[in-house]
């Protein structure tokens, strides 16, 4: 997959909306911490199954469940404390090998360019071209081979974008690599964001953004998890979307962690 970042992706984001940032091989559980400057920490449980992922997000309604399959393209809510539960359409994930960005990103155009060595990374060179107020708007990518972190990123404003590997770290128990990504934007001005890169599992489990946002995966635990948390329970009854109680679903998405500020150029 491109683009690797924090599976919170999935876990944070309005499911409705989201555009999957990783979809992981490794199966495992853990506690999705997100801190937020002036507000209390909010933790939810994820679970990483082979072809679908679960979250649980307690709420002035009880517990509120997410179940997404990705490469179906379908979403489960579930209301615990009302036993009901809707299904919904949302952004199907492509199964593609190949690695173009295109696998995940909605309405664009990819092309290969090329390969080069970029930070002592081996990378490949990507054009993405997006239709905007119809114009085409072209970026640049240099994707981590290995990885499939952006090293090098350029935009259309002129802004640009580094990543570098700083060293290797232990956090909450597994052994990542810290890398910091340093945004130059055409006024001269600099902001950086940090992510510590699990190799094992192939994705970031911690990320610090500027302003003290912190968002990270802790108390994971890696190994096949129960087919069975991925079904709704029998004698759960099936509503439309418009009748599940709306401040159950609400709660969630006021404590979610705001658009990476380091990405607000774009």
């Amino acid at each position: 997959m491109i683009f690797k970042s924090l599976i919170l992706s999935v876990m944070l984001a309005s499911l409705t909306d989201i555009s999957y940032a990783s979809i992981v091989d490794k199966e495992f559980s853990a506690d999705a911490v997100v801190s937020i400057p002036g507000q209390d920490s909010t933790i939810s449980k994820l679970f990483v199954g082979k072809n679908a992922v679960r979250t649980e997000v307690q709420t002035r309604d009880g517990v509120i469940i997410d179940i997404i399959f990705p490469f179906k393209g379908k979403m489960i809510k579930i209301n615990t404390r009302h036993q009901q539960y809707i299904e919904m359409s949302v952004e199907k994930q492509r199964v593609d090998q190949d690695n173009s960005p295109c696998n995940r990103i909605k309405n664009v155009t990819c092309a290969l360019l090329g390969n080069e060595f970029i930070n002592g990374r081996d990378t490949q060179k990507w054009q993405i071209v997006a239709i905007k107020q119809g114009k085409h708007i072209r970026t640049l990518h240099w994707v981590d081979v290995k990885r499939q972190l952006a090293i090098r990123e350029f935009f259309n404003d002129g802004s640009m974008a580094e990543m570098k590997l700083e060293k290797k770290e232990k956090i909450n128990g597994r052994k990542t690599e810290r890398w910091i990504r340093t945004i130059s934007r055409p006024d001269g001005s600099t902001v950086c964001s940090y992510q510590w890169y699990d190799p094992q599992l192939e994705i970031s489990i911690k990320e610090e953004l500027p302003g003290g946002y912190v968002r990270e995966l802790k108390n994971i635990k890696v190994g096949i998890q129960k087919k069975t948390i991925f079904d709704v329970p029998d004698n759960y009854k099936m509503i439309r979307p418009d009748q599940l109680p709306l401040y159950g679903v609400q709660q969630r998405s006021s404590h979610q962690m705001p658009t990476n500020p380091t990405q607000q150029y774009r």
